[in-house]
């Protein structure tokens, strides 16, 4: 505690996590100021890597989110272009027509053969 102590107040703090700020315990022979400088250092050091965990672990959240998009994406365009390989390759039925041009079209095809309906 007392080496941690002494790299904190030269502003060591790599130095101090070498010789154990994240898991030292309060020293019953230091004063409450050495003691609460410690546990406050050592608080810091332990919310700063659970942040950049926190943050690593988004960003890996983020990058496989990207991957299964840009996997949907190209599985859909696969079958988007299938789809439509198969729809120029089937031959399409002729649209139905309304009831009046169907009406149009046989008293057309009517006056065409020579008889006259209407």
């Amino acid at each position: 505690m007392h080496e941690v102590a002494a790299a904190l107040a030269d502003g060591d703090v790599d130095r101090a996590i070498e010789r154990g700020l994240l898991d030292t315990q309060a020293c019953m022979g230091c004063a409450p100021a050495c003691s609460e400088a410690v546990a406050a250092a050592r608080d810091s050091r332990v919310a700063a890597l659970a942040a950049r965990e926190r943050f690593r672990a988004r960003e890996r959240r983020l990058a496989r989110r990207a991957r299964d998009r840009e996997q949907a994406r190209a599985s859909s365009a696969d079958v988007q272009v299938s789809a439509a390989q198969t729809a120029v390759s089937a031959p399409r039925p002729a649209p139905a027509l309304p009831a009046a041009a169907a009406a149009a079209l046989v008293r057309a095809k009517a006056r065409a053969a020579g008889r006259s309906d209407t």
